[in-house]
């Protein structure tokens, strides 16, 4: 680290020259006041139906709570909104808005499993089955109580039955009806829906009575606790029960069904009920049944369709509007910067080549010094690697080459021949060593000595095989870049001789444009990942990266090593 004074100095002039800027703060309280007020609105306008405010005024609360970072809030919003979407049939712009909400999700809490149930009624309302299920399953996942997890565990049944895998509905909405805490007062509008999805599910299977008999139960519990919007769902269902065995019932229901929903103004529930009017009346009020049907539907898909523009409307009016904000406070963020910056440009600009001619000077110094330990580590690790290699292997082949030659008979033409065999065993093992320290020739005989090297490593133990060597054009390469290749497939060969024991071992080259890759692979014992620095290739590993080049080990317990290395050329 420097210390000079004159560093000290120069800092000090900076200090003084920057003057402390009076920044307005983000009055954050005001903000959220703001979007609190949205909020409140939004859910006023949402509960009175009138569902463009209510978009409107949510959306106009998220801009609020972005500029204070409120994610909890911006959640809400966006939830409201895509919940707004979908209510008025805009199935493909909810799943956008939601979309929109995940990157604020940081935990699993209810607005997760909230957002993956919209996520999967989108796509039940869509036929996409298959994903909603997905959908409804990681709303599950994100519920940690009994009564949040009611709502995705009905829907799963509901896709069930209209994928006609009532068996897999009946099975959850059992499991469903046997928890002690659905006949709790507080979830008796959540058992009604079980009751009346599981009597709709049997009654689809074929087992007419006992569906019967739960989408009666389901149906009065209903009206026990007041739950009008949920009768209507139990009316159809009682219609469509009664649609091929008893018309007048049917036509009841169905009227029932028709009133409730058009009190709601729920659209989709009133076709569904005039439609079974329609089916079971061939009187008079057959055609007056069909032209209501005509009418509320072609009406519904303009209605819709202008909902759905006037949702998209709303989103582009707030961006342009937030944009423009954001560009007028960016220029005017860039003026006062400009000013600030004529200010200080002559300082800087002496302080810079004072630092410049400093800084040169000082990394002259530091790159000397580097390049010099760099040289007395290479040497020690030289020597260190020399002394182990003898100690390790050659002492070991010269002493039993001795103690062969002190306990045998050297007259006899076998002990000869096998002591002649050890010896040239040693001979082999100094050349080994003084190759692998040995200064590399970089020149036009590098691929052909490289390929020397790596061919010492065969024995009758292991075969090694070479792919595609000559196929890379060796003299556009760096030649720090081949040293570096040359001692890293050394290190990983004396690795797999020590470690691996591998009875294959094949190295594959490839070149590219700009790149070369090797591939090294070996069958041998492999190890765990967590032993390959203790097995010495963390120096490997380092070489490469030296050169901004990458290398990947692959390995398991007896299952091999794999080594891929990477360099630009």
């Amino acid at each position: 680290m420097l210390r000079s004074p004159f560093f000290c100095f120069l800092f000090f002039l900076l200090f003084l020259s920057c003057k402390e800027e009076n920044i307005k703060p983000v009055d954050s309280k005001s903000i959220k006041t703001e979007g609190l007020n949205f909020r409140k609105k939004g859910i006023e306008n949402f509960d009175n139906k009138n569902f463009n405010s209510a978009f409107y005024n949510f959306n106009k609360s998220k801009i609020a709570f972005e500029a204070v970072n409120d994610s909890a809030n911006i959640v809400f919003n966006l939830i409201q909104m895509a919940q707004i979407q979908q209510v008025n049939g805009d199935y493909y712009g909810s799943k956008e808005t939601l979309t929109e909400a995940l990157p604020y999700i940081k935990n699993k809490d209810v607005y997760s499993a909230a957002i993956n149930n919209f996520f999967g009624i989108a796509d039940k309302e869509l036929s996409l089955y298959i994903d909603a299920i997905y959908y409804y399953q990681e709303a599950l996942k994100d519920c940690a109580d009994f009564e949040c997890k009611q709502p995705p565990l009905n829907n799963i049944a509901v896709v069930y039955v209209q994928q006609k895998k009532y068996d897999e509905a009946i099975k959850v909405l059992e499991s469903s009806l046997n928890q002690k805490l659905l006949n709790t007062e507080p979830l008796f509008a959540n058992k009604a829906r079980v009751l009346d999805n599981l009597g709709y599910a049997y009654f689809k299977k074929g087992l007419d009575e006992k569906g019967l008999s739960f989408m009666t139960e389901g149906y009065q519990l209903r009206k026990q606790v007041d739950d009008f919007y949920g009768s209507i769902e139990s009316n159809l269902h009682l219609a469509e029960f009664y649609s091929k065995t008893d018309s007048k019932k049917s036509n009841q229901y169905a009227q029932s069904a028709y009133e409730i929903a058009t009190k709601f103004n729920s659209v989709d529930e009133r076709l569904k009920a005039l439609s079974f009017l329609i089916s079971n009346d061939t009187g008079n009020k057959h055609a007056q049944y069909a032209q209501k049907y005509i009418i509320i539907n072609d009406s519904i898909i303009k209605i819709r369709n202008n909902f759905k523009n006037k949702f998209a409307r709303i989103k582009y009016d707030s961006k342009k509007e937030k944009d423009e904000n954001q560009k007028l406070r960016l220029q005017k963020a860039e003026n006062e910067l400009s000013l600030q910056a004529a200010n200080y440009q002559r300082i800087f600009f002496i302080m810079g080549i004072v630092s410049l001619f400093l800084l040169l000077l000082y990394l002259r110094k530091f790159y000397q010094n580097r390049n010099r330990i760099e040289k007395l580590e290479t040497a020690y690790d030289t020597e260190t690697r020399i002394a182990k290699d003898i100690h390790d292997e050659l002492a070991n082949d010269v002493f039993h080459a001795i103690t062969y030659t002190q306990t045998q008979s050297l007259t006899k033409d076998e002990v000869k021949e096998t002591l002649l065999q050890k010896l040239n065993h040693i001979y082999t093992r100094v050349r080994g060593i003084s190759r692998e320290n040995n200064s590399i020739d970089t020149g036009i005989n590098y691929a052909v000595n490289l390929k020397e090297m790596l061919s010492t490593y065969n024995s009758d133990k292991t075969n090694v095989l070479i792919n595609s060597i000559e196929k890379v054009n060796w003299e556009s390469i760096d030649e720090i870049k081949k040293v570096t290749i040359q001692r890293v497939l050394q290190e990983l060969m004396v690795n797999m001789k020590k470690h691996s024991n591998a009875p294959v071992v094949v190295l594959k080259f490839e070149s590219t444009t700009n790149t070369i890759i090797i591939n090294y692979s070996d069958n041998g014992k492999g190890c765990e990942k967590d032993q390959i620095v203790k097995n010495g290739l963390q120096n490997m590993e380092n070489r490469i990266l030296s050169i901004k080049g990458t290398i990947t080990f692959e390995t398991e317990p007896d299952k091999g090593f794999k080594v891929k290395i990477s360099m630009p050329k």
